[in-house]
């Protein structure tokens, strides 16, 4: 997916400039601005949490990326995760 409008259109959602997309357990997160910057996460419905399991983003991205996350995750409906 090296193409920005082909991640946002496969994007869930997309926050600020953040794409959020959904794959089963999995939360993959890139910043359409510097498509090279991107965030995995497992989620875990079990504690309503999610562990980054890769990142490309340096430690502010990232907090931001996590920030929009929090947001995120109502639209994403992470319960039929």
């Amino acid at each position: 997916m090296s193409d920005i409008n082909e991640i946002a259109d496969k994007a869930d959602v997309i926050i600020d400039g953040f794409a959020f997309l959904k794959h089963d357990d999995k939360i993959d997160v890139v910043n359409l601005n510097e498509k090279n910057h991107a965030a995995v996460f497992f989620y875990d419905k079990s504690i309503d949490g999610e562990s980054l399991i890769e990142t490309s983003m340096d430690d502010i991205e990232l907090s931001i990326a996590k920030d929009y996350l929090k947001n995120a995750k109502k639209y994403l409906e992470m319960d039929n995760a």
